[in-house]
């Protein structure tokens, strides 16, 4: 690659890392900034990258030299949007790094998202410390409470300053990744020294340049279960008919995955593919022949998945997070399935399985629970390092630092590779 001009993707720095780090003494490695992750993984991707170039993303991991004092410096962390297995996993881990790694003094748990920033919410903040999340990660859910929706972004800045905060770990989706791109532009709006550093959560791995998101196993593993229950309750039954809706809005990855590992799904409807119900290519025309074959079938379907057959224009109800609120496309797919089948005098048996919340609310697996910890320790050390307005990618195979502005806005969404295995185990 010598050859090659390299184009680094810049994270920006508070100012220059002049401390010497604490874990020197205890014979850690290093990794110096010049260290990069090529962005592309094939000779083909390389290739399209003909503007100067191939790219490459700083790599994660603890620097030598530190920007800030860690007995000076008091942290401050935030998680926000929807539960997902391994929050209290990253919690812990960026609370043990900071604190017996690097010694810092002060954490603060800002509670219930970016509401806890807020004038109203900084009351309800506490301590964090290794004691007091010593066994945080064999519970669901995250010890600091959530929500979604926007703050006011200079009432939240205040507070960070008001309380003295250095460094912001960010937990969060594409919303919350929103919220702290704007929080890091008011901050050097005010040109002041503080740090934030986001740490990728997405339940449905919808996140650009995050090759698997922590919580997607466990998910994917808990949907598998679901599948399992509702493919034994659709052969117990002459007709029988199990139908599995799974969390994913716009990216299918978790019905995919789970129908691949599982083996027993007949039909996979994702958000990325459009379907249609009726005529001769139309779902209800499809599961008709398949019960007239072989008397059961399992339907997987993402939450996402059909919602141009469910709106009808009006994209006006929306959340918190202005996301529009979705149609149910799993009772729209029951209704349609057993009123077509009653037209056609097929007597069926339909069981619908719908486990989102079960599956969100778990404790993370062992494979996100080692993700989550390292995902945590790479955070506190580019945050101690003076890094900000970034976010810890993994990408290549490596921990990467990614700059929020190639987060915001764009989403991850199933390639053709992943979606044509799952036709092929389909049928």
């Amino acid at each position: 690659m010598d050859s090659y001009q390299i184009n680094k993707i810049q994270i920006r720095q508070l100012g220059p890392a002049q401390t010497p780090s604490p874990l020197e003494v205890k014979k850690y490695y290093f990794v110096d900034d010049g260290e990069q992750v090529l962005m592309a993984s094939t000779v083909r991707e390389l290739k399209k990258q003909n503007d100067g170039g191939p790219f490459s993303f700083e790599m994660a991991g603890p620097r030598r030299n530190l920007y800030f004092q860690p007995a000076a410096t008091v942290c401050g962390i935030v998680s926000c949007g929807g539960l997902c297995p391994g929050m209290n996993d990253v919690i812990r881990s960026l609370v043990m790094t900071l604190c017996h790694g690097y010694g810092v003094p002060r954490i603060i748990g800002f509670r219930y998202g970016f509401w806890g920033l807020s004038a109203e919410g900084t009351a309800s903040s506490i301590a964090l410390s290794p004691e007091t999340v010593k066994h945080i990660h064999e519970d669901g859910g995250t010890c600091l409470g959530s929500s979604r929706g926007p703050q006011d972004v200079s009432e939240m800045v205040r507070t960070l300053e008001k309380s003295e905060v250095k460094i912001l770990f960010v937990i969060g989706g594409d919303g919350t990744m929103k919220g702290a791109a704007a929080i890091k532009q008011e901050i050097e709006r005010r040109q002041l020294n503080i740090g934030i550093v986001c740490i990728p959560k997405t339940i449905d791995n919808d996140l650009e340049y995050v090759t698997r998101s922590f919580g997607f196993t466990t998910a994917v593993e808990e949907a598998r279960k679901a599948i399992a229950a509702a493919h034994v309750e659709a052969r117990g039954a002459m007709n029988g008919i199990g139908l599995v809706k799974l969390m994913g809005r716009h990216s299918g990855f978790i019905a995919a995955h789970a129908a691949l590992s599982s083996g027993d799904v007949n039909f996979c409807l994702v958000p990325e593919k459009q379907f249609i119900l009726e005529g001769e290519d139309g779902l209800l025309r499809k599961l008709e022949l398949r019960l007239l074959k072989k008397h059961h079938a399992v339907i997987v379907v993402a939450e996402g998945a059909g919602q141009d057959l469910l709106f009808d224009g009006d994209e006006s109800d929306k959340d918190r997070s202005g996301n529009v609120r979705l149609r149910d496309i799993g009772s729209f797919l029951q209704e349609k399935i057993l009123s077509s089948c009653a037209e056609k005098k097929l007597d069926v048996t339909l069981k619908y399985i719908d486990p989102s919340y079960i599956i969100r609310s778990l404790p993370a697996n062992a494979l996100d629970s080692a993700f989550c910890m390292v995902l945590g320790q790479h955070a506190s050390h580019a945050g101690m390092a003076g890094k900000t307005g970034m976010m810890v990618g993994h990408w290549n195979g490596h921990f990467t630092h990614v700059p929020l502005e190639m987060v915001v806005g764009r989403r991850r969404l199933l390639d053709d590779e992943t979606w044509q295995r799952v036709l092929e185990v389909t049928g």
